[in-house]
């Protein structure tokens, strides 16, 4: 069945559009409610990063859920990861996150997690749809739901977050910048890179409400990128706006994004010795990659861009270790999704296991140049069965050869197309992205 409201990753849109409004969203947290209580009787969890329509946004979710008599527990501004621990730790009947992820601020969003701190499958998003469509009935007075507040959730996930390495893992000596992107781990990330052990310098940890992802972050590396250098710091790491993402930045100012990444931590664990039949990657994933594991005896499989479908294919494949090329990363082993400060702890537990520096565990892995554009398109869903289109891709691929990949695909979180290229030659790269871009551009206006 066509979803009306949720997308690849909640409900997401600019904020006072439909169905971003305070009014929907307290239809949206009352017919959540009703599935929710037929899911058990625990709280639901609330959490929200930082931009400032996230509190009006947590009122008319609050409001609707106590209306359907669902109990709620309100844990502030937190990761979505954190959201999803919580969630499952409390043993609550599910979560709710109010985040828009990467977006700038006067975007928000809505995503639920079960009890098990996992995304939402499709079948209750479909349910939780057709309750929006049913009229709106407040419980009676007695059943009516409660409300409190979780008042050391930041404690409580820090400590779960050290509690993902060893007890005897130490950053000392370490010098790291973090960007915080001013969202939801602002709180959170310096005091566990603090507690075991690095050198911290931090930015990106003011947030006002209106500067989430602006100018800092995963999205816009380049401030930590030249800090890094400035303060001659053995790396930086970056988060979005959720902190569910994460990227590096090396000691010579070097970006190190989501596939390298899974690449260090996958040949870590092979190092020491630990169980890592393969990862679990995206139609995004660089090729330079999957033959870099190949070159490991560590396999690779390719799902659809979007955390609910990396997971899926990971637990099909029974494999622990996947992700998408922006640094959304899900470590299996010890958490339930993507989380951005587990990963960078992961990251270097594993340069520790391989005794090498972030840029020495690259080494052996060659990344394809690969360029992407992102169209803004009036008529995305016009993208299959166009025929400039498709002449544009196959002439692509005839230049490319069998050294490379075209990629079309529309959005689940923006009103764009990204089209992908990737391939040996980066000039070719560069001249095949742009001239296919423009056709997208012209057959979609």
């Amino acid at each position: 069945m066509a979803r009306k409201y949720f997308g690849t990753d909640g409900i997401r849109g600019l904020v006072g559009q439909h169905p971003i409004t305070p009014e929907f969203v307290l239809k949206l947290g009352w017919a959540a409610g009703k599935i929710f209580a037929q899911q058990g009787k625990g709280k639901v969890f609330i959490g929200k990063d930082t931009r400032i329509s996230g509190y009006m946004f947590e009122s008319a979710l609050e409001a609707g859920l106590v209306a359907a008599g669902v109990d709620v527990a309100l844990l502030g501004p937190m990761p979505t990861p954190a959201i999803a621990y919580l969630t499952r730790t409390f043993q609550g009947s599910g979560g709710i996150v109010i985040s828009a992820s990467h977006n700038a601020f006067y975007d928000n969003g809505i995503k639920f997690f079960s009890a098990q701190g996992a995304k939402f499958p499709d079948d209750l998003e479909l349910q939780i749809e057709a309750m929006i469509d049913q009229p709106f009935v407040c419980v009676d007075s007695a059943q009516l739901g409660k409300v409190v507040r979780i008042d050391d959730a930041p404690g409580r996930y820090i400590e779960f977050c050290k509690s993902t390495v060893r007890s005897d893992f130490s950053l000392e000596g370490l010098k790291i910048v973090l960007d915080c992107a001013h969202g939801a781990t602002y709180h959170l990330a310096p005091n566990v890179f603090s507690e075991l052990g690095a050198d911290v310098i931090v930015i990106g940890d003011k947030p006002d409400g209106l500067n989430i992802n602006k100018d800092v972050g995963s999205t816009y590396p380049e401030n930590l990128r030249k800090l890094v250098i400035a303060e001659s710091a053995d790396m930086g790491i970056a988060f979005d706006g959720d902190g569910d993402r994460v990227l590096f930045i090396d000691g010579s100012g070097r970006i190190v994004g989501g596939d390298e990444l899974l690449y260090i931590i996958a040949a870590g664990k092979k190092a020491a010795g630990k169980a890592c039949d393969g990862v679990v990657g995206t139609l995004m994933s660089n090729l330079g990659f999957e033959q870099a594991l190949a070159r490991l005896g560590i396999g690779f499989s390719r799902a659809n861009v979007g955390d609910r479908y990396v997971i899926a294919e990971m637990q099909a494949k029974g494999w622990d270790l996947g992700g998408e090329s922006s640094g959304h990363i899900i470590c299996a082993d010890v958490t339930t999704t993507g989380d951005g400060i587990i990963a960078a702890l992961k990251v270097l537990q594993n340069c520790k296991r391989l005794g090498k520096s972030l840029a020495e565990a690259l080494a052996d892995l060659h990344m394809f140049p690969q360029k992407m554009i992102n169209v803004k398109a009036v008529n995305r869903d016009a993208l299959a069965g166009n025929k400039a289109i498709e002449e544009g891709v196959t002439k692509a691929e005839q230049r490319l050869g069998s050294a490379g990949r075209v990629l079309l695909r529309s959005s689940g979180t923006e009103p764009v197309v990204r089209v992908m290229i990737e391939g040996e030659d980066e000039a070719l790269v560069n001249e095949l992205v742009a001239e296919l871009a423009a056709i997208v551009e012209v057959a979609l206006a």
